[in-house]
C-alpha cells in the first residue's frame, strides 16, 4: 500500500512538470504553421502584383490587392482550417482589413516596438485568446508598396484608389514602416 502511495506522490509532480513543455511545443508548432501560411500568402500575392505592375503599372495592380488578396486569404482559410486575413490601423479595405480589439492592441504594440528600434521584418506575436490560438506578423512597407501607400502618389494611382477604395486610409507610409499585419487564428 505504501509503495502505491509513493508512486502516486512522485508521479503527479513528474506529470505536471511535462505539461508546460508540451504546451510550449504545441504553441511553437502552431507558430510554425502560421508562418508557413503567411509565406504561402506572400508567395501567391507577390507574383500576381509583379505581373500586374509589369502589365499596366501600379494603378493596374490595385485590382490585384482589392480582388486577389482577399481571395487568397479565403482560399488559405479553407485549405488550412485557420482564419487568415490582413489588418491595419490605417485600413485601405474597410470590409476586410479593419482590426478587432485584439488585433488593434497588437498593431499598436508593433508600432511601439518599431519606435524602440525593432525591425518590422522580424516582428510577430502569438497568444491564446478565448480558446483560439492567435498569431500576427507585421507587414513592413517594401519599395513596391510605396507606389500606392506613400504620401505622394501618381494621379492615375489616386484615381484607381478612389474607385476601388473610397474610404482609403492607407497612405503616408515610408520604407520599412509597419503597414499592417497578417492575422491568423485557429480554434484549439
Amino acid at each position: 500500500m505504501n509503495s502505491k502511495l509513493i508512486l502516486i506522490t512522485f508521479s503527479i509532480p513528474v506529470l505536471l512538470a511535462f505539461q508546460p513543455a508540451k504546451a510550449n511545443d504545441d504553441k511553437s508548432q502552431l507558430k510554425q504553421e502560421a508562418i508557413s501560411i503567411i509565406q504561402r500568402f506572400g508567395g501567391s500575392l507577390k507574383p500576381e502584383l509583379k505581373k500586374a505592375i509589369d502589365a499596366g503599372g501600379p494603378a493596374h495592380a490595385i485590382s490585384v490587392c482589392s480582388e486577389k488578396a482577399p481571395a487568397i486569404a479565403q482560399s488559405l482559410s479553407q485549405d488550412t482550417g485557420w482564419t487568415v486575413k490582413r489588418v491595419s490601423l490605417k485600413a485601405r479595405n474597410d470590409k476586410t482589413a479593419i482590426p478587432d480589439a485584439w488585433e488593434k492592441m497588437v498593431l499598436e504594440q508593433f508600432d511601439q516596438r518599431q519606435v524602440n528600434g525593432e525591425s518590422a521584418a522580424k516582428m510577430a506575436f502569438a497568444e491564446v485568446v478565448d480558446g483560439k490560438f492567435r498569431f500576427m506578423k507585421a507587414q513592413g512597407v517594401e519599395t513596391v508598396c510605396l507606389a500606392c501607400h506613400a504620401t505622394k502618389i501618381k494621379p492615375e494611382v489616386e484615381a484607381a484608389l478612389k474607385d476601388k477604395y473610397p474610404q482609403d486610409l492607407a497612405r503616408g507610409y515610408s520604407l520599412g514602416q509597419i503597414r499592417g499585419a497578417f492575422s491568423l487564428s485557429r480554434d484549439l
